[in-house]
């Protein structure tokens, strides 16, 4: 397995719906609008084997100081194979000079984030006003 990681917000509906789909998150039931999301995310970076998208990670900023991990996923099939962590090296890297960088993770993803260096906020809970199920 090659994985190259790229650095687009350029992506065909197909592709961005299989990769959601395949992690079972209901966003991958909207692919157009996963699409125009992609392009307005101001951090990008994608895992790819060959022309198939197996990784993605999107980031939101307010330009200096705080960074907002929305989405990171992996194609269940390359699990175990370290791209959920360079994933998350490539956003600390381009995030290197601001003061935060967050997530929020589901609760099955704690012990991921924690061994990428992320801890648990204290007295902190994260809220949703959503239409997704998942």
């Amino acid at each position: 397995m090659n994985i190259e990681y790229k650095d687009t917000h350029v992506f065909a509906e197909g592709e961005l719906q299989r990769l959601f789909l395949s992690v079972d998150w209901s966003s991958g039931h909207y692919p157009d609008k996963l699409k125009v999301a992609m392009e307005n995310y101001k951090a990008v970076f994608s895992a790819w084997d060959g022309d198939k998208l197996v990784g993605l990670i999107c980031v939101m900023d307010d330009g200096c100081m705080n960074a907002y991990i929305h989405y990171l996923l992996v194609d269940p099939e390359y699990h175990g194979a370290d791209i959920g962590r360079t994933l998350v090296s490539m956003v600390k890297d381009y995030y290197k000079d601001y003061l935060r960088i967050c997530v929020i993770a589901y609760d099955s993803a704690v012990k991921f984030y924690e061994k990428c260096g992320f801890t648990v906020g204290e007295g902190a809970s994260p809220m949703f006003i959503t239409s997704l199920w998942t």
